[in-house]
């Protein structure tokens, strides 16, 4: 299985209204190192998983739509919890919806919060 993975980051503003979040429930910002992995079984006819430059091109695209915005009043997160968790499933299924992904088995992302905490998608293709 061959791997390619490129990382960029974004930063957010967003609340977790929940006692079950503790100080987190307030607002507060965030500084996502968000790493997003393509896998396939063969390179493809030019020896690579991915254009590194295309890989990167689209994470940036999708991460545009988050970049300094408050989650709480973004349109995709009403109604949820703007989690770690949640906020990677998203950036992979905006992934998914800009590519063509044939040909991959499972594209991955994982989103750092913190040197030492981190929450991650797979998207089995």
């Amino acid at each position: 299985m061959y791997e390619l993975t490129v990382r960029d980051h974004v930063m957010i503003a967003h609340s977790l209204p929940d006692a079950f979040f503790g100080p987190a429930a307030r607002l507060h910002g965030a500084t996502f190192v968000v790493e997003v992995t393509w896998s396939r079984p063969e390179l493809d006819e030019h020896g690579v998983v991915i254009d590194i430059g295309e890989a990167s091109t689209r994470l940036q695209e999708v991460l545009a739509d988050l970049n300094y915005r408050n989650l709480d009043e973004h349109p995709a997160f009403a109604g949820r919890f703007s989690t770690t968790e949640v906020v990677a499933g998203h950036i992979g299924d905006r992934l998914r919806a800009a590519m063509d992904l044939t040909g991959f088995t499972a594209l991955s992302v994982r989103l750092r919060e913190h040197p030492d905490a981190w929450a991650s998608y797979r998207l089995e293709l």
